[in-house]
């Protein structure tokens, strides 16, 4: 294993650990009764005050729900090359390993998301449509914080002239950014479920990029054989 594949193995578990330890501390840590309807918050004290500071803004909650369709596009739009190359070459097997493991990602993300709706650690600060939802983590900061920086990933691999590829890779950064921080000031996630949201999504791409490079390495290897 070289030193890059292992810094990135590092990393990736670093940041599942950080993460399930954020979650366990998000569950035991200063909790009161601050939500809606009495709910219980992790971390009370840091997110009432954070929350009180922001307060509530529904217009970019709104904003930023809408532009959430932008990286369900990205997945639309990989998955349909995907296809494509599947109906063109006739073989799951042909279709490019890159794909196919982005594929397994866009499920992975969609099991997890789906994993905290059913166990909540938390619920919004503020009810929607008069309901409680589940906060923990953000999944906005998760659909976004997974899907866009991968897209960044296969986007310059396919793109042949540097100066698209590197106006797309700004344009994506800033939207991740507006998104990300939209969405913590916002107010309709308490401080600690961005965080949350942050810490899934590093330990995911990371192990999306971990799992890519293996495969792009085997890639090599078969094809140097070949020669």
């Amino acid at each position: 294993m070289n030193k890059y594949k292992k810094t990135n193995l590092c990393i990736t578990l670093t940041a599942l650990i950080v993460f399930l330890l954020w979650t366990l501390a998000v569950t035991k840590i200063d909790l009161q009764a601050i939500g809606p309807q009495k709910s219980i918050v992790g971390f009370a004290s840091l997110n009432g005050a954070f929350h009180d500071f922001t307060g509530v803004h529904m217009w970019l909650y709104e904003v930023t729900d809408w532009l959430g369709l932008v990286p369900a596009v990205f997945v639309l739009g990989f998955g349909l090359l995907g296809l494509a190359q599947l109906i063109k070459r006739r073989s799951l097997f042909k279709v490019d390993s890159d794909i196919l493991i982005l594929g397994v990602f866009y499920i992975l993300v969609m099991a997890v998301y789906i994993l905290f709706e059913v166990f909540v650690i938390n619920y919004r600060p503020v009810l929607i449509a008069g309901r409680l939802e589940p906060s923990y983590p953000s999944s906005t900061t998760l659909l976004v914080l997974c899907v866009m920086p991968t897209a960044i990933m296969q986007l310059r691999k396919r793109i042949n002239k540097s100066v698209v590829k590197n106006v797309v890779t700004v344009i994506i950064s800033l939207f991740i950014i507006f998104m990300v921080i939209g969405r913590l000031v916002s107010g309709v996630h308490w401080m600690t479920d961005i965080v949350g949201g942050v810490l899934l999504s590093t330990f995911l791409v990371m192990l999306y990029s971990y799992t890519e490079n293996i495969e792009a390495l085997k890639g090599r290897m078969a094809w140097t054989k070949k020669k």
